[in-house]
Formats: C-alpha cells, structure tokens, sequence
C-alpha cells in the first residue's frame, strides 16, 4: 500500500493525510472544492480546518474523485452523515473484492434516520468491499502536528488489519489492531453523545464530580449497547471506546465537548452549529443511538436525555433533574 487516498479534507483527513505521508506513503487527499484543492497545493496548510499545521508539499489534493478512487486504500475522513453519499460516488469507481482498494472508514457516527452505523451504510452502497475501522482519542490539530497518538485498527481480516497498520504506522501514529469494527464504531460514535453531555453538565457549572459521573455512567451505557449488539468487553475498554471517551468528555478542544458545554451555558443549539465550520457527530448520534436502544431494548438514560435537549425542546434542567431522580440501582448486573 503505497499510495493512499483520503476522502475528506476537513480537519481530520488533512490530519490523516499528515500521518499517512510521516509514514512514508504518497498521499492523495481529496475535496470536493476545486479551490481547496488548489490552496492546499500551493500553500500546504488547510487554513480553514487545520490552520497552522504545515503539511508536506508532496501531499497532493485534488477535487477529481476518480483520481483519489486509483489509490491503493482509501481512507474514508468525510462527516458520518455524508458516508452515504460519497460512498454512493465511489461505488462506479471501486471495484469489488481483492481487485479494489480497501475501504478505512475513518468518520465516528451513526446515520440519522436509518440508525445505520457507518460498516452498514458502506455495504449498503458499495457491497463487497473490503472494510475496515480506524477510531480512536483523536484530536486533529494533534495528529496534524505528529504529536503521539495510538488508535484502533480493526478489521476481521487479519491480513487486511496488518498490512493497513504498516501502511499508516510510525513513531508518532501507533495503530493497534482489533478484530472487532463493531465495538470500534459503536465507541467511537456514542462518545459524542456522552460528550456533549459532560459539557452542559461543566457549562451548568455542576462540578467534577457530575462530570465523573457522567462519563462512568456513560461508558456503562455503551457497554450495554454494544455487548447486546456483539461488541466485545475489550474493545469497549479499549482506545476506541474508554480511550476516546476520556479524551472526547475532558477537553475543549473536542467540538462535543465545546457544544455541550456551550448549551448548558444557555446558548441556543441553532446559534452554536450555525457558528461551526466543522461538525458535531454528537447532535446528529443521540437520536440514532436512542432508536439503537430501542431496538436492542436497551437502557440508556443519558443518550435519552440528551436526545430530549437536542431534538425535542426539552429543558436542560428538566433534563438533568430526571436523571437525578431515576431510582436507586446496584452499578453492576
């Protein structure tokens, strides 16, 4: 695998392209903006998504998809709720099986509406490919910058999950592999929810200890969510799931976070997103993770709550005062 494609070039797949090019790969990040494309070839920064970090002028972007499409792996970095539609573009142009490239999905979410996670929305559209899940505690100003970070490479093809760890793995960026994409997306996508939980809780200045609890809470939902599904414990306990929750419910600099913390400080959501260049997977997760627990008849009170504040007009301390009051239980089964 020497030459990767990186579809998306917000923050994190121009982080990616980054850490893929330290690896010694050529590198193909794509956008769909002509312009982009261009500054980003004269420049070598993506002032909008990911300023400051100067990236390698042998990066190449373009917006030919076709052209990214000829690469020797993909790396899927676009918006979750976006997965379908440039997987629908890709599907002419990929072929099947061991003859095309290998899909990474890199996008944390699940798909609003279908409640699909991403595994489910790439084999909707491009069926019979080969897929893999790359998550992890990520900031992409971080990664960009060549700071060490350690994330999840699963895939159940064992050979699929080494050869993309030698591919993109270096001193800096230390993929470790799984065999378990779905406990990797299941993490990776319900920490965002979590998240903005534990930002209205710092923004309504309720102290460490909520936000503690929250997170343990939170992690225990999670678990039940995807143990019911066929995660596996390890996983969940893993980088892509306790990892990136810790780092996801503990700083501004995760966008989760930041909202979350903006909304309990009394700002209008509308207000927030219009605001943000770059995406809140959270606001867009809570309601497909709240359809998931349904259908898995599983208990998640926090995910509900937050799905309460983002999407039904519930008031925040309503929403908290809810929580506070459901009744006492043991904290293991």
């Amino acid at each position: 695998m020497r030459r990767i494609g990186i579809l998306g070039a917000g923050a994190w797949g121009t982080a990616l392209a980054a850490a893929a090019r330290r690896a010694g790969r050529e590198v193909v990040l794509w956008t769909r903006n002509p312009d982009l494309a261009a500054h980003l070839n004269a420049a070598h920064e993506n002032p909008d998504y990911l300023p400051g970090v100067a990236l390698d002028p042998a990066i190449h972007a373009t917006a030919d998809l076709d052209a990214a499409a000829q690469c020797e792996a993909l790396l899927l970095a676009v918006p979750a709720q976006r997965l379908r539609w440039i997987g629908t573009g890709l599907a002419p142009l990929v072929p099947e099986g061991s003859a095309g490239p290998p899909l990474v999905i890199c996008a944390k979410g699940i798909e609003q509406g279908t409640g699909a996670l991403m595994s489910e929305v790439v084999d909707d559209v491009l069926p019979g490919r080969s897929l893999a899940v790359l998550s992890g505690p990520t900031f992409a100003a971080e990664v960009g910058r060549g700071l060490p970070t350690a994330v999840t490479l699963a895939a159940r093809d064992e050979a699929l999950g080494a050869a993309l760890v030698s591919a993109l793995g270096s001193a800096s960026f230390r993929p470790y592999r799984s065999r378990d994409p779905l406990g990797a997306q299941l993490g990776g996508a319900l920490k965002n929810v979590i998240a903005i939980a534990c930002g209205i809780v710092s923004g309504r200045a309720m102290g460490d200890n909520a936000r503690a609890a929250l997170i343990t809470r939170g992690l225990a939902e999670i678990m039940r969510l995807g143990i019911t599904m066929g995660a596996r414990r390890e996983t969940l306990m893993g980088l892509s799931g306790l990892g990136d929750l810790t780092l996801t419910c503990t700083s501004t600099l995760s966008r989760n976070y930041s909202l979350g913390c903006a909304l309990g400080e009394g700002q209008a959501l509308e207000a927030i997103m219009g605001a943000r260049r770059s995406v809140d997977e959270g606001v867009f997760s809570a309601s497909a993770a709240v359809q998931l627990a349904a259908r898995h008849d599983v208990e998640m009170p926090i995910a509900q709550a937050l799905d309460g504040i983002l999407n039904r007009n519930a008031a925040i301390d309503d929403a908290i005062q809810g929580l506070l009051a459901l009744p006492f239980t043991t904290e293991t089964p």
